[in-house]
């Protein structure tokens, strides 16, 4: 199983750029919205884990 973790920086039409933040990484992903939670605004924390996307636990 693959874990990740994102942040969202940006949007771009139907789609977010997000840039993992479980590793030293500068490249973002572009990921379409309609897989990510319906609430995200940039800044919010991704999780990535069972083909899943969805908010970080607190």
């Amino acid at each position: 199983m693959k874990t990740c973790e994102y942040v969202v920086v940006g949007f771009d039409g139907d789609y977010a750029n997000l840039k993992r933040i479980d590793i030293e990484s500068d490249d973002l992903k572009l990921v379409a919205r309609a897989l990510l939670p319906d609430d995200i605004v940039e800044g919010s924390k991704i999780l990535y884990e069972y083909l899943q996307y969805k908010h970080m636990p607190l």
